[in-house]
């Protein structure tokens, strides 16, 4: 009978499905094949994908709002060493190029601070507001049910696996009371052994014996019968649960795919972002820096320091120096009020050359050099002030004795 009939091992039957696991104990086989994801409810895992993908979404955005957080404290830090340091340079006896040279560090180190600072913007302002709008698009809500994706999915898988599953659960049951006939039919074979083996025992006695190990005998093969049917009916719908279950998880992998690939796509940018070393700014501030510390040169070096704190400096050798007539300094607002009063204006004016130079100290008074010639148009007032009016037509007050009239 047993030739004619299937086997009785559902692992038998599907050790295709399954990965083979080597020199591993049996317990640890049945114990990952019930892991399979054809086993009931094992489905919920490919659901939680799209809770732990809205959620990897959120960790995203933190984690790199935590590094936009360094890269502003590092600019912050940059910018600070600079300013710190560019005060105490300024205040060193270094000279020429090579102060030039030192000065660029700080300059260099300004503009990495500036592509630091908006890493940090970017980081934040781009790339997590860009996976905050993607993630409130990609996954809708839905009313007490959480994300719809899920709910759709768990019901999809729960409605393709509930007709194999009942036959599974028959199956199982098939398979208990099959394996228990056994066992009894073991029993009733064991009491007749002995029974037959003992020569106290009446051939009354060992008759019934045999009659139990007959009866349990029986029950086991109806057992079996079930049991193969109840096998043969899971085999049979098994490629069809396989085919409705696939089709659904490949709806569910192709949902994952664009999360993959859109995450991907962020990744990259964020990697475009951080990535300094291939950045053209940086390239150039420390190329310049490097053409900077290149073009230190000693002898310029020492000859601006001849030139500017040497003996190629400029120097006023002692001479013969005219006295100047001291100049009376009025406040404006006397000024002012003395230019009110009524003074000879002349018409035409008087030709006039300055004796002296003279620099005026504030916006109503002319400035001149000693010889040139401009006109006089107001009197001197009593305190030493006249009106003129130079070639260029600016006019304004200039100290009386620093001009003499042209003959």
């Amino acid at each position: 009978m047993s030739g004619s009939k299937p086997q009785l091992t559902w692992e038998g039957r599907q050790r295709d499905t399954f990965p083979k696991m080597a020199n591993l104990p049996r317990e640890a086989i049945e114990d990952v094949k019930k892991q399979s994801f054809w086993m009931p409810g094992n489905f919920v895992r490919a659901v939680q994908r799209t809770d732990q993908s809205f959620q990897a979404c959120n960790d995203i955005v933190a984690c790199f709002a935590e590094r936009a957080k360094v890269e502003k404290q590092y600019a912050q830090q940059l910018s600070q060493w600079s300013n710190k340091w560019k005060s105490i340079v300024d205040s060193r006896p270094l000279y020429g190029s090579l102060m030039r040279a030192w000065q660029c560090f700080f300059t260099s180190t300004e503009r990495l601070s500036a592509l630091h600072s908006s890493i940090s913007q970017s980081l934040v302002e781009e790339e997590g507001e860009r996976v905050k709008t993607w993630q409130k698009g990609t996954f809708p809500k839905k009313l007490f049910c959480g994300f719809k994706e899920s709910y759709d999915n768990k019901t999809n898988f729960s409605r393709a696996q509930k007709p194999w599953s009942k036959k599974l659960q028959k199956l199982e049951k098939a398979r208990v009371a099959y394996h228990k006939s056994c066992q009894r039919e073991q029993v009733a074979l064991d009491k007749e052994k002995q029974a037959n083996e003992n020569s106290e025992i009446s051939e009354e006695k060992k008759q019934k014996h045999t009659e139990a190990r007959e009866k349990a005998t029986e029950e086991k093969e109806k057992a079996r019968d079930q049991y193969e049917k109840g096998l043969e009916e899971v085999t049979s719908y098994t490629p069809r649960y396989m085919e409705e279950m696939e089709a659904i998880f490949e709806q569910s992998q192709e949902e994952e795919r664009k999360r993959i690939s859109f995450l991907k796509q962020v990744f990259l940018s964020i990697h475009r972002h951080l990535d300094i070393t291939n950045n053209e700014s940086v390239k150039a501030v420390y190329s310049e820096l490097h053409q900077t510390l290149m073009s230190i040169d000693e002898e310029d070096d020492l000859k601006w320091w001849k030139n500017n704190l040497g003996p190629g400096m400029p120097t006023d050798w002692p001479k013969i120096e005219e006295w100047v007539p001291h100049v009376k300094r009025l406040k404006r607002k006397k000024r002012d009020r003395k230019g009110k009063e009524s003074r000879p204006v002349m018409i035409g004016g008087v030709k006039v050359r300055a004796l002296y130079d003279y620099v005026g100290e504030e916006g109503d008074e002319l400035s001149f050099k000693a010889g040139e010639v401009f006109l006089k148009v107001e009197e001197e007032d009593d305190q030493g002030w006249c009106r003129g009016v130079l070639s260029g037509g600016k006019e304004g007050f200039y100290p009386a004795n620093y001009v003499e009239v042209v003959e």
